[in-house]
């Protein structure tokens, strides 16, 4: 074989390589997939209704994402109560006082969680429960009992 064929064979297959290696990085990157833990941590809210939510839902504080919903289930310990795992980043810090409201972008917009944050001292750590959480407001509810004649 002629060397300058292998050296050029060899340049293009390095060249191609660091193009795949470039291309997985942005997708990762882009895609926002951790592949290693991530800069994150988790803590749990338990609501009466999360209609609408969905998995990979934005978690905002005063209109900033900072963290998304990792799953969402029913609780093992409280039945008939919807479970919320929060993925926060690990810079925002969190009192044992704030609350968690399921909230609607627009009128038939995605489905969000709003915390607003309270004023203790205290802070929830990975792995704390946020107490205090108001359900998201179901529409077609709302219609029936206004139609029905049974709105309070």
């Amino acid at each position: 074989m002629d060397t300058k064929k292998v050296g050029l064979d060899t340049l293009v297959g390095v060249f191609v390589l660091v193009g795949i290696l470039c291309l997985g990085y942005l997708s990762i990157r882009l895609g926002k997939l951790e592949i290693v833990g991530g800069d994150n941590y988790r803590v749990y809210a338990l609501f009466d209704s999360v209609s609408g939510l969905k998995k990979g839902a934005s978690v905002e504080i005063a209109g900033v994402e900072v963290g998304q919903v990792d799953s969402i289930g029913l609780d093992p310990k409280q039945a008939g109560r919807a479970r919320v795992v929060l993925k926060l980043q690990r810079s925002v810090k969190l009192q044992d006082d704030v609350i968690a409201s399921v909230r609607t972008r627009g009128i038939i917009g995605d489905k969000f969680i709003l915390l607003r944050p309270g004023g203790s001292d205290t802070a929830i750590g990975p792995g704390g429960v946020i107490r205090e959480t108001e359900s998201s407001v179901d529409l077609e509810d709302l219609l029936s009992k206004y139609i029905h004649g049974k709105v309070d």
